[in-house]
């Protein structure tokens, strides 16, 4: 390998992700989320993520309801019911509440549903 072509495979190496690249897993609420760039003309631009819109609770298919039992953290709802105690936060969006009420009120029944987007399930 050539001197020159050494160089142009280091700067390739060391310019920025591309802007739409984002590092959220496939499980997270973020993921496929568009990332942004502010620049105020400042010294140097600031990265954002867009906006996340959460879909409406009726749009969601349907898979069961849980009842909330005395000592039951969303975490653990979402290991029993989802298998993976990060996807909290797809109880959240069928439920439209935020975590720390998902499990306020004991007899609660909380709808635990597809992500966005898919179909199959119960209701459907």
């Amino acid at each position: 390998m050539t001197a020159n072509e050494q160089q142009q495979r280091l700067e390739a190496m060391l310019q920025p992700l591309p802007i739409s690249a984002t590092l959220f897993p496939p499980t997270s609420r973020y993921a496929g989320i568009e990332l942004a760039v502010f620049d105020s003309s400042g010294d140097r631009p600031i990265v954002f993520l867009r906006r996340r819109f959460v879909p409406h609770p009726e749009s969601l298919s349907l898979i069961r309801e849980h009842i909330v039992v005395a000592g039951e953290r969303p975490d653990h709802i979402a290991a029993s019911e989802l298998g993976d105690s990060e996807l909290f936060w797809r109880l959240c969006d069928a439920n439209r509440t935020i975590a720390s009420e998902l499990v306020d009120e004991i007899g609660r029944r909380l709808r635990v549903s597809m992500p966005a987007g898919l179909p199959g399930g119960a209701n459907d």
